[in-house]
């Protein structure tokens, strides 16, 4: 096996081991009193039963497009699919799965341990266990991502045409998991604030309400296992592309000659190695977190992605004045520093976007503070301000992405860009991290006012909370600005495996054309989907809160004794979640398909132009605007504007009941949806004509 095999696979179960080590760590601390544990427990039943009613028509539908490949390999030997083809895939969706039930696991188990941390310790202790609990999840997704690759890549001699597969099925699972996650969280997010907060005017998680559990289920089932699920496809496209671009490059390669075939393995081991720096390199700043963190939450998360980002750059830079060569793409060379340069492009811009997230959903600084100052005029108010934030915030995300770009195509053509992916999520697991401990303390937050611990608990988890909708529009930022890169990659080995020249994708070919007004439309129709699903799910939930509280006598005036039934709740979010999440994910699969046959390999690639190009402006429109929303409902509980219970803090509830399911739901599916659809067409590559049948009949 090859060296950098071995480093990237060691750095795999270094991963693993320390999630070991970490899990011993959350579950060896107290969970406090017997209601703690209670409601606790309910919280784990309820995302375990949704999980696993999920992944069971998720795995219906990974078994039918496996069968399909192979099926399809046999019928024709020379396209590349087959059986090899499905074993990636579907162990492409196993380890996206692994991840997502990883975190879900450790997740509900860390939220009444942080509650109780914080009653015991204050908010240093608190953020201790929470951030033990998302980085979990975090070095989870690297550990278990990383180990599969490998073993998929040596299994099958480093045939990319089957490592494709693995991108798929992860990618696969990924968005059934977001967006079905999503839509559960959402819809039991809005059915209990409507109905709790603003018709029977009580607090946001009082036992009294049916929906709180259900809401509280959907913290982990939406916002650490989807997440889980949606960082690991991310992580592991960014690689495949990169692969499918240096499996490219080797293949242009002379017989016998060495420096050209020394710059071929070097551009292959690259993303392994980098991958490899970027999980030591996360677990440092998980530790930095741990041993370091002060009152300052928000400035302990972001020094330890610093940390993360900056030895990665020096881990990088290192390997490739060590043992980097000059390489050549479509013709023309490049430097040993090339790959180096495009992946400090990556981090760097990763880090901009990162902080135009934090300036747009950040209740210290000035959109924000704006938005919560609308809020006194009223719903309308904060609804149309928090979507002019969002639009704003996509502005300059955009700019520093288009800049990477070029230069990282002029530093290493498009094996530059691949690269800027991978470098930008390199430090995945510290992300990750940071983004999982959200969730975590959203939930101890819960626990406290429902176990009626003291006030100042709920006002440390709160506080926790709060810079989680930050770090997590942070990570959004990072996913989305991956996408869009990880994307690029993919379509232009989709490209180079298709053999499609420069003259076959005119802008001048009506089928071309066609192609993107297509593309650029799905991002949309995918998201009417999703937002109808959440809001089916929560009509429903919130017919059913109203009736508890009609027909369960001394429920809402908080009779001892009385508790809601909050197991029906949970069932009519998992159902609404599984109905919802079917068309989209079904939508995301045949819509390449269909394209590549109907308008030709470049009609698809026109659609996959416009799907990323409109995927990306939504995607990051979504993700900040539901945070500034969110964010500027907290702002006015801190006591600003009226503080709780005011009209500016009822328009701000409505604003975030609408933010929710944006930066929640339809946000992190969009990322999924651009990728899935590319690495769809790069596996299926060889069977699609270069013309197709609309272009056949038309006689283009």
């Amino acid at each position: 096996m090859e060296t950098y095999l071995i480093a990237a696979g060691g750095a795999g179960v270094l991963a693993l081991l320390f999630v070991a080590y970490l899990v011993h760590y959350v579950l060896s601390k107290p969970q406090g009193n017997d209601a703690m544990v209670r409601i606790s427990r309910l919280i784990q039943e309820g995302a375990l039963a949704f999980l696993k009613r999920e992944y069971r028509y998720v795995s219906i539908f990974v078994i039918i497009v496996a069968a399909l490949m192979a099926i399809l390999g046999v019928v024709r030997d020379d396209l590349g699919l087959g059986w090899r083809t499905s074993v990636a895939f579907a162990a492409g969706a196993l380890v996206s799965s692994m991840a997502g039930f990883l975190g879900m696991y450790i997740a509900t188990r860390s939220n009444a341990r942080t509650a109780a941390a914080a009653e015991s310790g204050g908010v240093n202790k608190a953020l201790d266990v929470a951030v033990s609990g998302g980085a979990v999840m975090g070095m989870g997704v690297v550990g278990i991502a990383t180990i599969g690759l490998v073993i998929v890549y040596v299994a099958f001699n480093g045939d990319t045409n089957i490592v494709n597969g693995y991108a798929m099925g992860a990618s696969l699972v990924a968005l059934f998991a977001r967006s079905g996650g999503g839509i559960f969280t959402k819809g039991a997010d809005m059915g209990a604030d409507l109905v709790g907060k603003l018709e029977a005017g009580i607090p946001e998680d009082d036992p009294r309400n049916p929906a709180v559990i259900a809401d509280n289920v959907g913290d982990n089932v939406g916002d650490v296992a989807g997440l889980g699920a949606d960082l690991l496809e991310s992580y592991v496209a960014s690689i495949v592309a990169s692969l499918a671009i240096a499996a490219t490059i080797g293949a242009a390669v002379t017989a016998g000659d060495a420096a050209a075939q020394a710059g071929a393995d070097y551009v292959r081991a690259y993303p392994f190695v980098v991958s490899a720096i970027g999980i030591l390199a996360s677990i440092v700043g998980v530790m930095y977190v741990k041993l370091f963190a002060k009152s300052n939450a928000q400035g302990a998360l972001m020094n330890g992605t610093y940390i993360s980002a900056l030895l990665t750059v020096a881990g990088a830079f290192a390997y490739a004045k060590l043992y980097g060569a000059a390489f050549s793409v479509a013709g023309i060379s490049y430097a040993w520093w090339g790959p180096f340069a495009a992946c400090l492009l990556g981090i760097g811009s990763g880090g901009l976007i990162g902080f135009t997230s934090e300036y747009f959903t950040s209740s210290k600084y000035r959109p924000v503070k704006k938005l919560a100052e609308g809020c006194q005029s009223g719903p309308a108010i904060a609804v149309t301000e928090g979507t002019a934030v969002g639009m704003a915030s996509t502005a300059a995300p955009i700019v520093f992405m288009a800049i990477a770009i070029i230069f990282a195509y002029q530093f290493c053509g498009v094996y530059g860009v691949a690269i800027a992916a991978v470098g930008m999520l390199a430090t995945t697991g510290m992300v990750v991290a940071v983004d999982s401990y959200g969730p975590i303390a959203d939930n101890a937050g819960g626990i406290a006012e429902m176990a009626h611990l003291d006030p100042r608990v709920r006002e440390i988890t709160d506080n926790l909370d709060s810079v989680g909708n930050t770090t997590a529009a942070i990570g959004k930022g990072f996913a989305i600005g991956s996408a869009a890169f990880a994307a690029i990659g993919l379509l232009s080995a989709f490209l180079s495996l298709a053999h499609v020249n420069a003259e076959q994708v005119s802008l001048l070919r009506p089928d071309i054309l066609a192609g993107i007004l297509i593309g650029g439309m799905l991002p949309f129709l995918f998201s009417s989907m999703l937002f109808r699903a959440v809001g089916d799910c929560a009509y429903t939930m919130i017919e059913e809160v109203r009736r508890q509280f009609r027909e369960i006598p001394g429920l809402r005036e908080g009779k001892e004794g009385v508790m809601p039934d909050s197991t029906a709740c949970v069932d009519i979010a998992t159902r609404g979640a599984i109905k919802g999440m079917m068309l989209p994910g079904a939508l995301a699969v045949v819509c390449p398909v269909a394209a590549g046959f109907i308008l030709g390999t470049p009609g698809l690639a026109g659609l996959l132009v416009g799907a990323i190009v409109t995927g990306v402006m939504l995607g990051i429109q979504t993700a900040n605007s539901g945070g500034a929303m969110d964010n500027a409902k907290k702002y006015i509980e801190e006591g600003h504007f009226g503080g709780k219970n005011s009209d500016a803090h009822k328009a701000a509830v409505v604003g975030d009941t609408v933010g929710d399911p944006l930066k929640d739901t339809v946000g992190p599916s969009i990322n999924i949806l651009i990728k899935l659809m590319s690495v769809i067409s790069l596996v299926l590559a060889p069977i699609f004509p270069l013309t197709g049948w609309l272009s056949t009949l038309t006689g283009q």
